[in-house]
């Protein structure tokens, strides 16, 4: 490469000096910018005449500092900007990678001061993201798209650039769908997958680029797209939570070493105060739910379409191309679809039955798949075949207890979202292994039996439903397919059974007793309600007849009067048509009664959320498995629980040094408080501690001794200091 000197204006000429200058007093210095901004022309057209033997380390100094001061003369830089761009655009794969990198720079460093917008920067950058070979350059092209797109949504959403570039990348990623070649659209799929973990986009237009990427015939472009529907909402919770902490300690601890560097004064200490309490009142605004924190599965605008669509692209057909690893990718996904949306596509159970075997690779995803396209809509006759599969397969004598655990387990959780999906004798033969000695076996048809106690006890044998399900078996329908539960108030039957408790335990003390008003006003404390003591209007509230039957019930549950009792008694019969003896109450919906016939004061509510904490905490403490109608299945459900070998003796000693964590360590209690304080174990330190008397004996030897006897003792120290004991 043939360097070129440099001019005796270059050499002179000091540039950050005068780019100083220029920023106090741009109309000053006008004519000297004009002889840089000639002398950058120059320099321009010469590398334009011969880009390949040029020197660009001259011409990297001229474009810095026309990029710094361009903003104090925008009328003659106004084609700067679009030389850079084109000098980009038509070089890039030519130029040294310096001035390519100075180039990218100069250019953000444009549109942070606001010369040139976004759209410009990005119509700029994204083409030579896409057609660059240099991976350098690729890296600091993503970097800088993806930094201006959240500087730009910083303080609030640009909408208006938003949805500009959303357009690009839609775009991007349709015209690459068809061409299986086609890899433009996986930076489209990367920029869109770091500003939605970045919280800067949250819609569903980005969203839609997803989907389209999703359906694209390329392979990779596929993945990640299907790999963003799967993964980037966990992505963006971990990436919200440890940026927190980072930024909350880094501008704690920025904070407090300034105060300790600084001059202390009343002023300064004031304002470190503001600044910390303005720190933690951010840090407690970031970790408050957002009411459209939606995921992205969530904002789709057609799940049936797109669930159809891509079981239809890329498993019903012999797709070759695609490796095992990425139709598992598309499997799981168009398996939460179903479970989420509750959507039919009836392909994909008979495409899971020919990989649900035990020599299957990664057959347990595939178990998982089948749990998460299960909802109660599905219809039976099109699980039946999978859990019988499942089962002879899966779940017999000749099998390791791994295998029949995992089997059992995918079908308790199919069976958890369809019940009707199982059979009576089927059932039967299942539950027999909750005697087996696998303790994963054993735990995982008990819950299968746990299931079917409250769902369809008439289908389990008379041994295994339990007094409890027995006894429900009576006045408990029968599984209907397409019927909903109805709505209940989580926690109102411990509501209910609370207010006997104490209806009883007043009848046992002194009777049935008026109570007084006061008890209400107590109920209701603390909540703002205009008084109506004023009498002067001429409106006067009288209670109609369908408000007669609703009572006000307050924290102390107090019972009617005996009157008022007696006197509702006598009026039942007259105005239902039966006997005073038949109670209200014997309706199918006893425990909703609270919530029809009485409103509920802040005390009643606040019992019901203690009650339902210490039912939740029960739950917690007690063994028994809790299963959860969830659209996401957890591989570790269904492999069960961990069994270590017999032989694995690091994982044994592993184990039980873990159980050893945070345990005292046996010792006597003269040990223990010796290791409290610190202590001599010398000789000298238990000869002083020796009694008087004990000690007079070896005194009175050691002065009789000879003076053999000394020299020998000398000798033999000398001796022991020599060989160092």
């Amino acid at each position: 490469m043939v360097k070129r000197k440099r001019t005796a204006l270059e050499k002179q000429t000091n540039l950050p000096s005068l780019q100083n200058q220029i920023r106090r007093d741009p109309p000053s210095y006008r004519d000297d910018f004009l002889i840089q901004y000639r002398h950058y022309e120059s320099q321009r057209d010469i590398f334009l005449a011969q880009p390949d033997g040029y020197d660009s380390d001259p011409f990297i100094e001229q474009l810095a500092f026309i990029t710094h001061v361009a903003d104090c003369y925008p009328a003659v830089t106004a084609r700067f900007p679009q030389d850079l761009a084109e000098l980009l655009l038509h070089h890039h794969n030519t130029l040294e990678p310096d001035l390519r990198e100075k180039l990218v720079q100069c250019l953000v460093q444009l549109r942070n001061k606001d010369v040139i917008p976004s759209t410009a920067l990005l119509q700029t950058l994204f083409p030579i993201l896409t057609t660059t070979h240099s991976k350098h350059l690729r890296s600091q092209l993503y970097q800088s798209i993806v930094s201006d797109i959240r500087n730009a949504n910083a303080k609030t959403k640009n909408h208006r650039l938003n949805k500009t570039v959303q357009g690009v990348l839609f775009n991007v990623v349709e015209a690459g769908k068809s061409t299986p070649d086609a890899t433009v659209g996986l930076w489209a799929v990367k920029v869109t997958r770091e500003l939605w973990k970045r919280g800067v986009w949250d819609d569903a237009r980005t969203v839609e680029i997803i989907k389209e990427a999703s359906l694209s015939a390329n392979a990779k472009v596929m993945s990640g797209g299907v790999r963003f529907f799967l993964g980037v909402d966990k992505e963006k919770e971990e990436m919200d939570e440890s940026d927190d902490e980072e930024d909350y300690s880094e501008s704690l601890s920025k904070l407090k070493h300034q105060a300790g560097v600084n001059k202390k004064t009343k002023k300064k200490q004031t304002q470190m105060d503001r600044a910390i309490d303005k720190l933690k009142k951010k840090e407690k605004n970031k970790h408050k739910a957002s009411p459209l924190n939606f995921s992205a599965l969530h904002l789709l605008h057609d799940p049936q379409g797109f669930a159809e669509s891509l079981y239809t692209m890329h498993l019903a057909k012999n797709n070759n191309k695609l490796s095992m690893e990425q139709k598992l990718l598309v499997l799981q996904l168009v398996s939460r679809l179903i479970g989420l949306h509750k959507l039919t596509v009836i392909g994909i159970y008979s495409y899971l039955l020919k990989y649900l075997t035990p020599r299957q690779r990664e057959v347990t995803r595939f178990l998982v798949a089948a749990a998460q396209a299960t909802h109660d809509h599905v219809p039976p006759d099109l699980l039946e075949p999978i859990i019988r599969k499942i089962a002879d397969e899966f779940v017999s004598e000749g099998v390791a207890g791994e295998v029949a655990t995992a089997g059992l387990n995918s079908i308790r959780e199919i069976c958890a979202r369809q019940p009707l999906a199982m059979n009576d004798g089927l059932l039967q033969d299942l539950t027999a292994y909750k005697g087996s000695k696998d303790k994963g076996v054993m735990m995982a048809a008990r819950s299968l039996i746990g299931l079917y106690r409250d769902v369809a006890p008439e289908m389990l044998k008379r041994k295994d439903r339990g007094k409890t399900a027995t006894m429900e078996m009576k006045s408990k329908e029968k599984l209907r397919f397409g019927e909903e539960a109805p709505g209940t108030i989580e926690g109102l039957d411990l509501l209910e059974k609370w207010y006997e408790e104490q209806k009883a335990k007043k009848g046992e003390e002194g009777g049935e007793e008026e109570v007084d008003g006061d008890d209400d006003d107590q109920a209701w404390e603390g909540w703002d309600v205009e008084s109506d003591s004023d009498d002067s209007g001429s409106w006067i509230a009288v209670a109609s007849d369908d408000e007669k039957d609703i009572e006000i019930s307050d924290s102390e549950d107090e019972k009617p009067s005996a009157r008022s009792k007696k006197a509702r008694a006598d009026d039942e019969p007259v105005a239902n048509g039966g006997s005073a003896e038949q109670p209200a109450a014997e309706s199918e919906g006893n425990i909703m009664s609270l919530a029809t016939t009485k409103i509920l004061t802040p005390a009643d509510l606040a019992n019901l959320a203690k009650m339902r904490a210490q039912t939740d905490l029960q739950k917690a403490s007690s063994k028994t498995i809790t299963l959860k109608n969830e659209d996401e299945v957890d591989q570790s459900i269904i492999e069960g629980p961990k069994t270590r070998g017999k032989s694995d003796k690091e994982a044994r000693l592993a184990a039980v040094m873990e159980g050893r964590e945070g345990r005292e360590k046996y010792s006597s209690k003269r040990g223990k408080a010796l290791a409290e304080k610190p202590h001599s174990t010398t000789n000298k330190e238990k000869a002083r501690r020796k009694n008087f008397m004990m000690t007079l004996g070896q005194a009175k030897k050691k002065q009789k001794r000879s003076l053999m006897d000394h020299r020998r003792i000398l000798k033999a120290h000398v001796e022991r200091q020599k060989k160092g004991k």
